[in-house]
């Protein structure tokens, strides 16, 4: 299996390289060069059994010989290991022909989890074997960073930088990031949003003798691997209601579009999902641009839901490289347009690619604190400000196909907003309880590429 860039002049790498890669050296992301189709019979095969056999079955196409089959499935046991639930992904029904998957039972409470905890086994296995280092860095809206502090915490051969906007995420997200004592770890609070905080990312993979120098490497959903392994809960729902035998849709709220693109590849590899509907809150870019064709920046509006809180969807440039033919130098041109202006028109028969299979729609702020209200009291689900965006779309776009909606986060994340729509204060899980008694450790950094590239070279280790 061999890794292409979206924008086509980066070299093409195995699996091991666009993993610890990240970004490519063209600015585009890493795509298979081809997808494997799983046929109707494996499919059915998969009934009964559990997610980690699930992950192993639908990812092992991708590693190709990074892994042995072994070292392959001693990742994916300890990945999970953690998890409070032991169906890992579980779904709730909300009503005729609606569920919910709870996605938040991981261990920092986020859908990141399944990917991160994951990507941390892979890393640490590839790094041991190669004998290399190497510094992690990345952008969050919340959970990633959180995430992926979690996953690299103490691992000997990383150092990781995570960037946020400071004031920007919720208190829980904060010190999920900054209380963590391990040396190896370093949260940094940025002035700016979180689309300065990607650029600035993105900044310092195109800077190649810092790149080269620091040995970057990227966790951020630019990462394939971490795409990858959200394909997996894809699988594991839909044949766990019946596929390959009924279409499926799925609602996704989304920022940064890596989570529904996974619903894409899971289609690609052959999953009968009838419609992937983008959810977005105010900051509605991707919503407005399959409305329109016109992906325009108008600027970003602080919400109840941080963790959507984006303009610039990296992954929606691989969305686009599928709509364009896999044209890389159509990308290339529209991505330079964002780069340089407030954004790009997608063509008739792009457009045309898209919506064969994406809907979306937008929810303000008032209708997601109705929605959280209304869960609780209609169905004793408490849903966070981003699983009642989820919610409150699908219920826009249910037909006679079972739609699955994707809950993103677990309500305690969020606590202030749930407690405004509902009356009550969601509580921590009991391993969290004394998050906000621990010492937070962080740093305040300008937005400015020099000042954070003399940070990071001060800080990691040699």
């Amino acid at each position: 299996m061999k890794y292409v860039s979206t924008r086509g002049t980066a070299p093409i790498l195995s699996f091991e390289d666009a993993m610890l890669t990240g970004l490519a050296r063209d600015g585009g992301l890493y795509v298979p060069e081809t997808i494997p189709v799983m046929s109707t019979q494996d499919m059915r095969a998969l009934s009964g059994s559990s997610y980690e056999e699930i992950a192993f079955r639908v990812m092992r196409p991708f590693v190709g010989d990074t892994f042995t089959d072994e070292e392959f499935k001693g990742c994916i046991t300890r990945a999970y290991a953690g998890f409070s639930h032991t169906t890992r992904a579980p779904l709730v029904q909300l009503g005729p022909n609606h569920f919910l998957m709870e996605l938040f039972h991981g261990p920092t409470l986020a859908f990141k989890d399944f990917a991160m905890q994951l990507i941390g086994q892979m890393f640490e296995v590839a790094l041991k074997r190669s004998g290399k280092r190497v510094t992690i860095v990345g952008a969050t809206s919340g959970d990633t960073g959180s995430a992926a502090i979690e996953a690299f915490r103490g691992l000997d051969a990383v150092d990781v930088f995570i960037l946020y906007p400071h004031g920007r995420v919720s208190e829980v997200q904060r010190r999920q990031m900054t209380t963590p004592i391990e040396s190896n770890v370093h949260a940094i609070a940025m002035d700016g949003d979180f689309d300065d905080c990607q650029a600035r990312i993105k900044d310092m993979f195109n800077d190649f003798e810092f790149r080269d120098g620091v040995k970057l490497a990227g966790v951020n959903s630019i990462n394939w691997a971490r795409v990858l392994a959200q394909v997996v809960y894809y699988f594991s729902t839909a044949v766990s209601l019946g596929a390959p035998d009924r279409k499926f849709s799925f609602t996704v709220p989304t920022g940064n579009f890596g989570d529904i693109f996974a619903g894409f590849i899971a289609k690609q590899m052959g999953l009968p999902i009838d419609r992937l509907v983008i959810a977005t809150n105010q900051n509605d870019i991707l919503h407005r641009c399959m409305q329109s064709a016109a992906y325009t920046k108008t600027g970003v509006k602080p919400s109840i839901s941080p963790s959507m809180d984006i303009e610039v969807s990296s992954n929606f440039e691989r969305a686009l490289f599928w709509a364009h033919d896999k044209d890389g130098a159509a990308i290339k041109g529209l991505m330079d347009d964002l780069s340089q202006g407030d954004g790009f028109t997608i063509s008739e028969n792009a457009m045309g690619a898209l919506k064969a299979h994406y809907d979306s729609g937008m929810v303000d702020e008032a209708t997601t604190s109705a929605m959280i209200t209304r869960a609780l009291a209609e169905t004793g689900e408490v849903l966070c400000p981003h699983s009642a965006i989820g919610v409150a779309v699908a219920e826009n776009h249910i037909t006679s196909t079972p739609m699955v909606t994707l809950a993103t986060a677990h309500p305690a994340k969020f606590p202030d907003a749930v407690e405004a729509a509902t009356g009550e204060r969601p509580a921590l899980p009991q391993r969290m309880a004394d998050l906000f008694e621990r010492e937070e450790r962080v740093t305040r950094a300008p937005n400015d590429l020099a000042a954070l590239q003399t940070l990071i070279r001060e800080r990691i280790s040699t």
